[in-house]
């Protein structure tokens, strides 16, 4: 006989709960869920903002430095994606599954287990980025000016990329618990602090000089230090449900995480993979103004991720802590509330940037080539951007479960279809539109994709008994 969605491990007695648990396990799902995630919301735009007020301000040193800034940025993006949403997410996930079957020491032996893995991985991945960035902005288009801003602001911040991965291991280990408050205040903080020392260290005022691009790396590996350090000290005093601990290092702990997190990885780089490939593709067509124009328009698609990120959050501790209790059919009703949410948040943005393209490109500049492919991008891509937040939800709620092979399917599917496609249509009409179809069609295929397959109950197949 086929086994029921439910799963037949029983949940923690309520005694040996804390309430912050009991929520995730027997609160109402909408209201629990929009409870979590306004705070992370709120945080996501604020780190967000991060990009925004440094475009902002780089984008009056020239054309060049907003150029350099959009090869930078998909890697810069790509960092925050991998360390607070594939590995975070992978660390989030097993301190929920572990809250939710009521193994405690297991959940306090994370967190060391979670500050290890991201601390080898920034160094690992920043001294990449240092080693090979030059190439790198070369393949995607970079030249001259643009190159030289690329390569400051880039050996900045990825010099000092593994602060970034600390932070978000704390972060992550703290939603994991299902405390989104306390990141979303500490990273807001960063921001604070960012509106004026960004401008301050790229232009300089009285006594203090100014770095030009340089400052605004500057600027950031800053803030980010000073949210690291609030994260660390909050999880140090013992103020987290879950507490950083000695003890002997166990590998199964570490593959707990990464089971989730290495697969939430691949979905990462797919993703960054096809920025970088169409920015390359565009800065062979159009130039450098042609690679400020769609950096700046795709930047938009780079924001939502975080924001999606603010609802995807909850969603991994929600999920992860109803499997982890049996509560298999909970699990599977929240993913696909949350994805309804994202999809119409993101769907909302897309079609305003859309129909208004000009009201975000002239934020970061003028210049006729910029505005035009911008606007090409925004108006085409725009309407799917829904689909892209559906289908992203829905793989920080995999992340959850444990279970992400239709997410990274659906993303190859949308590599293949934005830059193969993209590639084969420019191939045949020299015309950057149907570039920026072939992308709308990726992510429209991603987001059902996805969906479709949660809907069907991949999560849980049926076996026989």
């Amino acid at each position: 006989m086929s086994a029921s969605l439910a799963a037949a491990t029983p949940s923690p007695a309520p005694s040996a709960m804390s309430p912050r648990t009991r929520l995730l396990l027997q609160g109402a799902i909408v209201p629990t869920l929009l409870r979590l995630a306004w705070p992370n919301i709120v945080v996501m735009v604020a780190q967000a903002a991060t990009g925004l007020i440094e475009t902002y301000w780089v984008a009056r040193l020239g054309t060049d430095a907003l150029a350099g800034m959009a090869l930078v940025f998909p890697g810069y993006m790509m960092m925050q994606m991998l360390s607070g949403g594939a590995i975070g997410g992978g660390i989030s996930s097993a301190i929920a599954r572990a809250l939710g079957g009521g193994r405690r020491d297991d959940a306090n032996a994370l967190v060391l287990h979670a500050l290890i893995i991201n601390l080898v991985l920034g160094l690992v991945i920043g001294g990449l980025f240092l080693a090979f960035g030059g190439p790198l902005y070369r393949a995607m288009g970079g030249a001259g000016g643009s190159l030289a801003a690329a390569l400051t602001y880039s050996n900045i911040v990825f010099a000092m990329i593994p602060l970034m991965w600390l932070m978000n291991a704390c972060a992550s280990v703290i939603r994991g618990t299902g405390n989104m408050l306390i990141p979303s205040a500490a990273v807001c903080v960063g921001v604070v602090l960012l509106v004026p020392l960004s401008p301050l260290l790229i232009f300089g005022y009285g006594p203090v000089p100014g770095f030009g691009i340089a400052g605004g790396a500057i600027a950031v590996v800053i803030t980010t230090l000073l949210t690291l350090l609030v994260l660390a000290a909050y999880i140090l005093a013992g103020r987290s449900i879950v507490r950083l601990k000695r003890g002997a290092l166990r590998w199964p702990l570490f593959a707990d995480i990464l089971r989730v997190g290495a697969v939430g990885a691949i979905s990462t780089l797919q993703t960054t993979l096809t920025v970088a490939l169409t920015t390359a593709l565009v800065g062979a067509a159009a130039g450098p103004d042609g690679v400020a124009g769609y950096g700046t328009g795709s930047r938009l698609e780079y924001l939502l991720v975080p924001l999606v990120f603010g609802l995807g959050a909850p969603m991994v501790a929600l999920v992860g802590t109803n499997i982890g209790a049996g509560q298999n059919a909970r699990a599977q009703r929240i993913a696909l509330t949350g994805g309804g949410v994202a999809f119409l948040l993101c769907e909302t943005i897309g079609l305003a940037a859309a129909v208004f393209p000009a009201g975000w490109l002239s934020l970061f500049g003028h210049d006729p080539g910029m505005l035009a492919t911008g606007t090409a991008y925004l108006r085409m891509v725009g309407p799917a951007y829904g689909f892209f937040g559906l289908g992203l939800s829905l793989y920080f709620a995999s992340q959850g479960a444990g279970r992400l092979f239709w997410p990274l399917f659906g993303g190859m599917l949308r590599l293949l279809i934005a830059v193969a496609g993209g590639w084969t249509a420019f191939a045949l009409t020299g015309c950057l539109t149907f570039v920026f179809a072939a992308l709308a069609a990726g992510l429209v295929v991603y987001g059902i994709v996805v969906a479709g397959t949660i809907a069907a109950g991949v999560w849980f197949p049926r076996r026989s008994a």
